[in-house]
C-alpha cells in the first residue's frame, strides 16, 4: 500500500455527522442546546442535546409539520374550516382567542399557532384533522419517528406539560431542518412578526425576527418546568444555521443567548470546498492495462467547515494499493482520502478511477507477464 501526505495550512472541523466539534470551548447557560451548520451537517455546539426534555410550545412545530404535510399531499386546503370545541375554547396558556362554536379557516389557525402560539388553535387543528387530540398526538409521534426524531413522544398538540410528552434538542433540530427542507412553500409563516385575530393583535414571541441577523423562524416555548426555549434558524451568505436552546431563565436571556450563539456560529466558521468532485489527485500504476496509470479523483465534493481564528495544520493522506489490475471502470473505488483534523479525528472519503482502463489483449498480456517473471528471476 502506498501512502501520500499533504500539509494544508487550515484547521478543518467538519463533516462529522452527529459529532460536536472538539476544541471550540464554547459554553452556554442553556440546560440543553445544539447548534448545527446545515450545509456541512456539522454540530458546532452540543450540550446534552440527546437528553429528554420538556418541549413546551416548541412542540407546535411538529403540529405544523402535520398540517403542512396534509396541505402538500392534498388532504388539507388552506381554506378548510375547523370547528372550535369547548375543549379548545377553554384551553389556558397562550391563546389565539378563538370563539366557541365558530368555524375558523385553516390558514388563520396556522398563523394563530405560529405567531400567537395559541394552545386553543392547536386543539382546533388536532380535532379538525383527527377528531380527537389524543389521536392526533399519536400520529405526531409516529410521523416524528419517520422523519428521524428517534427520542420524542407527544401526548398533545400544544406542548402542554405532561411527563410523557418530551423531545430532545437534537430531535427538534432535525424537525426544524425537515420543516425547512420539506415545506419551503409554507415556511414563510415562521417569519410573520404579528397577527390579528378576533380584533386582538399579538406579536411573534421570537424576538430574533426583529433583529437584522438573518433569522427567519421558528418557534419559542416556555413552561415552569422546562424554562425558556427556542428553535431558531438563520441564513446568511448562503449558510444556514439551526439552533435549539432550552432551560433558560427568561425571555430576555433566551433571545440574547440565541442571538449570541448564532452570531458566533456565523462569524467564526467558514464553509470551504477542499477538493472538487473529479479533481485530479494522483496517478497510480495499473497492471496489465492498456494504460500504465490511472487517475484517482474524489467521488464527490469535499466540503469542510473552517474555524476562521485557527491556523494549525491539517493533514490529507492518500491511501491506495498499487498496481491496480485492469480492467478498471470509471468510478471504481481505488483508494481513500483521509483528512486528519486536530483534536477531532480522521474523516475518510472515497477516491475513484477518473477514467476507464481496458485490459491488454491476450498476446500483450502474456508477454507482459513473461517479462515480469523474467525480471523477478534476475
Amino acid at each position: 500500500m502506498k501512502l501520500r501526505i499533504f500539509a494544508v495550512f487550515l484547521v478543518v472541523f467538519s463533516l462529522y455527522q452527529n459529532m460536536a466539534l472538539a476544541g471550540t470551548n464554547q459554553t452556554t447557560p442553556a440546560g440543553n442546546a445544539v447548534l448545527i451548520d446545515v450545509n456541512t451537517d456539522t454540530i458546532l455546539l452540543d450540550k446534552k442535546s440527546s437528553e429528554q426534555m420538556p418541549t413546551s410550545s416548541m412542540s407546535k412545530v411538529m403540529t405544523m409539520y402535520m398540517v403542512f404535510d396534509g396541505l402538500k399531499n392534498g388532504t388539507l386546503k388552506l381554506t378548510d374550516k375547523f370547528l372550535v370545541s369547548e375543549k379548545a375554547w377553554k384551553k389556558g396558556g397562550s391563546k389565539m382567542f378563538v370563539q366557541l362554536g365558530k368555524r375558523i379557516k385553516l390558514e388563520d389557525l396556522i398563523k394563530g399557532v405560529i405567531v400567537q402560539s395559541g394552545n386553543d388553535a392547536t386543539i382546533v387543528i388536532a380535532e379538525g384533522i383527527s377528531g380527537d387530540e389524543d389521536v392526533f398526538a399519536r400520529l405526531m409521534t409516529e410521523r416524528a419517528k419517520e422523519i428521524g426524531m428517534k427520542n420524542s413522544n407527544f401526548t398533545n398538540a400544544s406542548g402542554w406539560p405532561d411527563k410523557n410528552h418530551y423531545s430532545t434538542a437534537k430531535d427538534l433540530a432535525v424537525l426544524a431542518y425537515r420543516m425547512i427542507k420539506d415545506f419551503p412553500e409554507y415556511y414563510h409563516y415562521y417569519s410573520m412578526k404579528e397577527f390579528t385575530y378576533n380584533k386582538i393583535n399579538q406579536p411573534n414571541r421570537n424576538l430574533l425576527l426583529y433583529k437584522n441577523i438573518g433569522v427567519d423562524g421558528l418557534k419559542t416555548g416556555h413552561t415552569e418546568i422546562g424554562g425558556y426555549g427556542m428553535i431558531s434558524s438563520a441564513k446568511r451568505d448562503g449558510r444556514r444555521l439551526i439552533l435549539v436552546v432550552n432551560g433558560l431563565s427568561s425571555e430576555k436571556e433566551r433571545a440574547a443567548e440565541s442571538s449570541r450563539l448564532l452570531e458566533w456560529g456565523f462569524r467564526n466558521f467558514k464553509n470551504m470546498t477542499l477538493f472538487k468532485k473529479g479533481e485530479h489527485i494522483e496517478e497510480i500504476d495499473t497492471w496489465l492495462g492498456m494504460k500504465s496509470t490511472v487517475s484517482i479523483v474524489p467521488a464527490k465534493d469535499i466540503n469542510m467547515l473552517i474555524p476562521i481564528d485557527k491556523k494549525k495544520d491539517i493533514k490529507v493522506t492518500i491511501e491506495y494499493e498499487t498496481p491496480i489490475a485492469a480492467p478498471i471502470k470509471k468510478g471504481d473505488v481505488l483508494g481513500k482520502l483521509k483528512i486528519l483534523i486536530p483534536e477531532v479525528g480522521i474523516k475518510e472519503f472515497d477516491l475513484v478511477a477518473g477514467e476507464d482502463v481496458l485490459s491488454l489483449g491476450f498476446v500483450k498480456k502474456t508477454l507482459t507477464k513473461m517479462k515480469h517473471f523474467a525480471l523477478e528471476r534476475l
